[in-house]
């Protein structure tokens, strides 16, 4: 796997697990009781991004090493 094929990859696992992680833990406007005037009740109230994309950089790392390694095990 080329370095350029190597990022893409990543590239595509990164966005796939931030879709993937990106409800988990919100809580709406609604259900903190807190809506702010002029927006959709249903809005996030803290959606926590900074840590979603942690999180997702991890989960990531992980899943591209069981991609790259059964990628190293086809070019045997």
């Amino acid at each position: 796997m080329t370095i350029a094929s190597a990022l893409a990859v990543y590239f595509v696992i990164w966005w796939t697990v931030l879709f993937a992680v990106l409800p988990f833990g919100v809580r709406s406007q609604v259900e903190t009781g807190e809506v702010v005037e002029g927006t959709e009740p249903g809005a996030p109230a803290l959606p926590g991004l900074r840590r979603k994309v942690v999180i997702t950089s991890l989960i990531a790392a992980v899943v591209f090493l069981f991609v790259w390694y059964g990628w190293a095990a086809l070019d045997i």
